[in-house]
């Protein structure tokens, strides 16, 4: 068996393809959208000229990937651009505290929280390709650096309302709920200190990057590197069974959740797989607001132009009142809210002396409920003035964003909800492999989840490759 098929051309089915590509199969992409890429895609969303990121934006786990570090993605155009900063989160008095990029410049900011913040994120920083291979490495492996890891999990672990009762002041914990919230869950649920401890980390050792012209750059360095290999992403070609592929003679890989998973398998799943697909539980969706802007985000606080990622959230109470009201199947009023303003470091995005924002907030799967105004409020309460800047806007609610994306199933942007039981069974026992000769799923709704990162792809295809052999 030397050939294998792949489903889907986003970060992770375009990674497995390397791999397998790398490995000397022959192999093949198929992609249902006019444009490769998945989430990591860019387009003119409002205005033209005006370049805006369909789904991700900011890069810390893609320019921290142990995976995506050993590809020449440089040599097809992909570039990293970083803000001074890489986050700001202003709060309610006009100012702002920042995530910086050194430790050092961290522990003063953050004062008399400083010590306790190092403590818990030096030893991830310092040694982050060893802890990113085994944080974003399959659910069940032996790390590289156990007693790192021991120590990380007895952190990631708690509830982020726990974790952050170590800090004193109000700043540290703001800071750590905006980080804690790209979860997904209520901040009381454990497993929600992980996300942000692992970014927090990465801001640390590798920074939150955006790629120079748009995330459309990873991926068409990913393709740029595939047809070095020798392989065709073949878009606008929509598997719709797997009866049009050679599944008995050709290993099948699969970039999709366990939905769309279901729409192509027929009957060839087992009945216990397909019954854990059925049962598989999507997160809380996105809701999303592109805007072409006459003039930069007029921030009240100015450490908000240091950073091209902003949170808008006030307190940690305020976030963990949005987040709690989310993860309930509620609408919060004040939402946590998600900035990047990459036009303030990254020019090619807009026409000159013009600029883009890309916002989101967080709300039920598959929710109706127009949430433009409550962002556009948050907008204004840190940013006065923010609506005379507006040229144009493009609202995106989670069914648009289905529609452009069948993974982003009810808007869920990470692939599955990141509950304990889907932390280490995802989407089932075995990970990556259906339990069908030759058939494996690659996308975020495996380990290490969702993120441009390509680690999913990587992993499943290395089980492909063993199992082959």
């Amino acid at each position: 068996m030397r050939r294998a098929s792949v489903i889907g051309a986003g970060p992770n089915g375009l990674a497995a393809a390397v791999e397998l590509a790398r490995a000397g199969l022959k192999v093949q992409v198929f992609e249902a959208e006019a444009q490769a890429g998945g989430a990591a895609r860019t387009m003119e969303l409002t205005l033209p000229g005006f370049r805006h990121d369909f789904g991700s934006a900011i890069h810390p786990m893609g320019a921290g990937s142990p995976f995506f570090s050993t590809l020449p993605l440089a040599d097809h155009g992909l570039q990293w651009v970083h803000g001074t900063a890489p986050l700001a989160h202003p709060l309610d008095d006009g100012t702002a505290v920042t995530l910086e990029h050194s430790l050092r410049d961290q522990a003063n900011e953050l004062g008399e929280d400083g010590r306790v913040w190092r403590e818990m994120l030096e030893p991830l920083a310092a040694n982050w390709w060893d802890f990113a291979a085994d944080a974003m490495g399959p659910a069940v492996h032996f790390p590289r650096r156990p007693w790192m890891m021991a120590r990380f999990g007895r952190l990631a672990m708690q509830p982020a309302r726990t974790l952050a009762k170590r800090f004193c002041g109000e700043r540290a914990r703001a800071l750590f709920a905006g980080l804690a919230a790209h979860s997904f869950l209520s901040l009381d649920e454990a497993l929600s200190s992980a996300v942000g401890l692992v970014l927090a980390a990465a801001a640390h050792a590798v920074g939150w990057p955006v790629a120079r012209g748009g995330s459309q750059a990873i991926t068409d360095a990913l393709v740029g590197y595939l047809t070095e290999l020798g392989v065709e992403v073949q878009t606008r070609r929509r598997i719709g069974s797997l009866n049009e592929l050679d599944v008995e003679d050709g290993l099948v890989l699969c970039d999709l959740t366990p939905r769309q998973l279901l729409g192509v398998s027929g009957e060839r799943l087992q009945t216990t797989y397909r019954k854990a697909m059925e049962e598989y539980r999507y997160g809380p969706g996105a809701f999303k607001v592109d805007y072409a802007l006459s003039e930069p985000i007029p921030w009240r606080a100015r450490e908000c132009s240091r950073s091209i990622t902003v949170h808008l959230g006030g307190t940690f109470e305020e976030i963990a009142r949005s987040e709690h009201a989310v993860s309930h199947g509620e609408i919060a009023e004040q939402p946590f809210v998600l900035v990047a303003q990459p036009t303030l470091f990254d020019r090619t995005r807009a026409p000159e002396g013009k600029h883009v924002a890309w916002v989101y907030c967080h709300v039920p799967n598959g929710s109706s409920v127009d949430m433009a105004s409550r962002i556009e409020a948050q907008l204004e309460r840190f940013a006065p003035g923010f609506r005379d800047c507006v040229l144009a806007r493009r609202v995106l609610t989670p069914a648009n964003l289905e529609s452009m994306d069948a993974n982003l199933v009810g808007g869920d942007v990470n692939g599955g909800e990141l509950s304990t039981r889907q932390f280490l069974l995802r989407p089932a026992l075995g990970n990556y492999y259906t339990g069908t000769k030759n058939l494996y799923l690659c996308s975020a709704s495996t380990p290490p989840g969702g993120g441009v990162h390509g680690m999913c792809g990587y992993h499943a295809a290395r089980m492909a490759l063993r199992r082959l052999r």
